[in-house]
């Protein structure tokens, strides 16, 4: 049937490499995940990122180079960066907060960069900007409508939380006048500023708040011709867990050289992977990757041990449902 959303199962072949070139950032976004005590303060050269791109470049499989920050248009070298990731066979996207400093736009083009993905929290400033600052609402759109007059294809990143998930169909006639191609709903991780103890107004929806609102508003976007992707969150009855790092390649790489396989323990310094000297290297000792394989009634260990809050048990104490791998998508359209 059309429009019904599908689970995209983790591919053999395909691999995520999530670039941090740099930490800094021009805003200061309520539930901004950098943890700059465990990420690093470094904006890295030019050479570093070239020489990091090389380690994980393989011509065999197809791989996906996102470049993050921070604010990645921040860094100088991003044009360069961008056309070396094309070089090495990079499917590339940068991720904006929209501002696109240093004239990003005229210093790339669509053939070098495939997509071009901002973040929006609301459909309006009234939504957005108390999560993401004044003024970036507006900002944001104009920059959208300069991408897309350019050629450019744009996708958006809208993180649920308490705060905006009632607004979050509002977002789709926006979509539809921004001609934007693809939709990504974002679950707010439980980690960096959404953590704290203060951040109860924008901390995650419910179950039932996710399951009644996500999946109906990316049908509607997907009817509308946007594609849609959102995370499973929650396996239904019957349905396997997997973890992607035991059955994919995701690579979430931070300016101080750690290189994490689960965006959940980015906040603990439990990393799998260090690069030093420019190589990989496999740490030692109790790690993320120590705990993919157990095999939990819960499913995710990792939410489990991290995040337990999300999940409900009955008077017996066993989980009233699983939770997904955090990577695993919906995608509908």
């Amino acid at each position: 049937m059309k429009n019904i959303a599908k689970t995209v199962g983790f591919k053999p072949g395909e691999r995520n490499i999530f670039f941090h070139i740099l930490t800094a950032c021009n805003l200061s976004c309520r539930h901004c995940y950098i943890n700059k005590k465990q990420h690093g303060t470094e904006q890295l050269t030019i050479e570093q990122i070239e020489q990091w791109m090389a380690i994980f470049a393989d011509p065999d499989k197809k791989s996906n180079m996102i470049f993050l920050g921070g604010e990645p248009t921040l860094h100088p070298d991003l044009p360069f960066a961008i056309e070396k990731a094309k070089e090495l066979g990079y499917f590339v996207t940068v991720d904006s907060n929209g501002y696109l400093f240093r004239d990003i736009l005229n210093k790339t083009t669509p053939k070098m960069l495939d997509f071009l993905s901002f973040s929006l929290d609301g459909p309006d400033a009234e939504t957005n900007d108390p999560i993401r600052g004044i003024g970036v609402f507006d900002t944001c759109v104009a920059n959208i409508e300069r991408a897309v007059g350019l050629g450019f294809n744009v996708s958006v990143i809208y993180t649920v939380s308490r705060k905006n998930l009632a607004d979050l169909h509002r977002m789709v006639p926006l979509l539809i006048k921004l001609k934007v191609k693809k939709f990504f709903i974002q679950v707010i991780g439980l980690r960096g500023k959404s953590a704290k103890a203060d951040s109860e107004e924008i901390s995650q929806v419910s179950r039932q708040q996710w399951l009644n609102t996500v999946p109906e508003v990316a049908r509607m976007a997907a009817e509308s011709g946007i594609h849609v992707t959102y995370p499973k969150v929650f396996l239904s009855a019957g349905e396997a867990f997997e973890c992607a790092g035991v059955v994919a390649e995701n690579y979430f790489i931070f300016p101080n050289g750690r290189v994490y396989q689960c965006p959940l323990c980015e906040d603990h310094p439990i990393n799998a992977y260090s690069i030093e000297n420019n190589r990989l290297v496999k740490e030692d000792g109790l790690r993320e990757d120590s705990f993919f394989r157990l095999n939990i009634a819960e499913g995710c260990v990792m939410n489990k041990l991290l995040q337990p809050d999300t999940i409900e048990y009955d008077d017996k104490g066993l989980p009233l449902y699983r939770i997904s791998c955090c990577l695993l998508k919906q995608e509908i359209g």
